[in-house]
């Protein structure tokens, strides 16, 4: 059964572009060994299982049609006329760490903690690390970052964050427990791999970048502020926001339930932090994400409130798993025990990044509003005198998922196009200590292309 947009990405619940970048070196080209070289020798550190493959074509140009890639966890993700590289020959590892639970069944094998890890024959000496947004797997990204990565030289290596789909919250014992292994397992991943791509091309990376979308932008954040050691920079597209004292997805999405239920009205939706001009989107987000993803939170966090409702599964059909519980209407986060609070401490942010960091946040994002989201974390980032380390993009015309643009281009833009321009900002940033451009808004072009160009300064 194919399920609606939302419901895999969202029940988790956050320079003109080219498209290949910088080719890679002679000398990687040749420090790689040729065409699948050492591939007897590349084993991923503390696997319970691995399946290697030698490759002609890593992007998903060249995986359609095979169990190495999967269209439908990336559905949604990205515009439809989106242009992607194609022709990266090289390595690829699917497989999974020891878990005790089993939400993911790609491949068949029933089994939490999936990765996969694509080593391509030329190497730049990079690497780059992302997490699925959402509630989605290990390949979700594949199209909007994978491709162009591949393309420019890095190894890219992905986590299924080690619980996915809708009842992801079942997970652990503790409330929080199954947001706390997403970061677990991003770090994980990424010490594996470093020593995977030693193996294969006889050092490890000179760079490391994380990076992702939403959930995997909140993995983002937290990698560099828990483990800047890891990393060199990274990327956060529009990451979730998780303070113990708020704002967070469960102070912003009770009012849209409540909305839906007749229960509040639009003005309570901008006391949330939703945009003014955004409720064009807001049917399409009644329908597949705001009932769903309150609902799930609540009850990774709190599940005291209402232990009913989703209660031991979000539902079984996609009606069931995008209706909203009533009681969502009247939740009030503040007026929650204090173990809620503590839960939710498990996994906050705090500001404190240790290494460069670009956030790009849409202003008619309609799940993860950013004057309650990213707003706030530019802010935390500030007050903790980390603010020389960061910089924010805002793009004007961008909302949660580039699969509306093709609804709606007439007052939508993609945020991909800036996300690439965003990732080759950073790496000159690192690289080369070129200045990025000082926050600001980036405007939507009167006319011109906006799927594939998105020139940041």
């Amino acid at each position: 059964m194919r399920q609606p947009l939302g419901v895999p990405f969202l029940a988790a619940a956050l320079t003109a572009v080219t498209l290949t970048g910088t080719a890679p070196s002679a000398t990687a080209v040749a420090e790689s060994g040729g065409h699948c070289a050492r591939l007897e020798r590349v084993r991923v550190p503390g696997a319970a299982l691995q399946r290697e493959a030698c490759l002609d074509d890593l992007t998903t140009t060249g995986l359609a049609g095979t169990d190495y890639t999967d269209p439908a966890d990336q559905a949604g993700l990205t515009a439809a006329g989106t242009r992607t590289p194609s022709g990266v020959p090289g390595i690829q590892i699917d497989g999974y760490f020891p878990d005790s639970s089993g939400f993911n069944t790609t491949h068949g094998w029933r089994h939490d903690a999936q990765f996969v890890i694509r080593l391509p024959d030329r190497w730049n000496g990079g690497l780059v690390v992302t997490g699925a947004p959402g509630n989605r797997k290990q390949y979700a990204t594949d199209k909007a970052i994978s491709d162009r990565v591949l393309a420019q030289g890095y190894a890219y290596a992905a986590t299924d964050k080690g619980n996915s789909g809708t009842d992801f919250y079942r997970d652990g014992v503790r409330p929080g427990d199954a947001v706390a292994e997403w970061n677990a397992r991003t770090t994980q991943l990424t010490r594996a791999v470093r020593r995977v791509a030693a193996q294969r091309y006889g050092h490890a990376p000179r760079r490391t970048y994380v990076t992702g979308i939403s959930n995997g932008g909140y993995l983002t954040r937290w990698q560099l502020e828990n483990h800047p050691e890891l990393y060199d920079g990274g990327v956060d597209w529009e990451g979730a926001l998780w303070t113990a004292d708020g704002p967070n997805l469960l102070t912003s999405l009770p009012a849209t339930v409540a909305r839906s239920l007749g229960a509040a009205g639009d003005e309570d939706l901008y006391a949330a932090g939703f945009a003014r001009g955004s409720e064009f989107l807001w049917p399409y987000h009644e329908k597949a994400y705001w009932g769903v993803t309150q609902k799930i939170y609540r009850a990774e966090f709190d599940p005291g409130y209402d232990p009913r409702c989703p209660g031991p599964t979000a539902g079984s059909s996609p009606e069931e798993i995008l209706a909203p519980c009533a009681s969502d209407a009247a939740y009030d986060y503040a007026a929650r025990p204090a173990s809620v609070r503590r839960a939710v401490a498990r996994v906050a942010l705090t500001g404190r990044i240790g290494k460069p960091l670009i956030t790009l946040h849409g202003d008619l994002d309609a799940l993860l509003p950013k004057a309650a989201d990213s707003d706030v974390y530019a802010r935390m980032i500030d007050e903790r005198g980390r603010g020389a380390l960061h910089r924010y993009y805002t793009i004007a015309g961008g909302t949660h998922v580039d699969g509306l643009y093709d609804t709606h281009p007439d007052r939508l833009r993609p945020i991909l196009p800036c996300y690439r321009s965003a990732f080759d900002t950073l790496t000159a940033w690192v690289e080369r200590g070129t200045p990025p451009p000082a926050d600001h808004t980036v405007g939507k072009p009167a006319d011109g292309d906006v799927v594939d160009s998105c020139p940041l300064r």
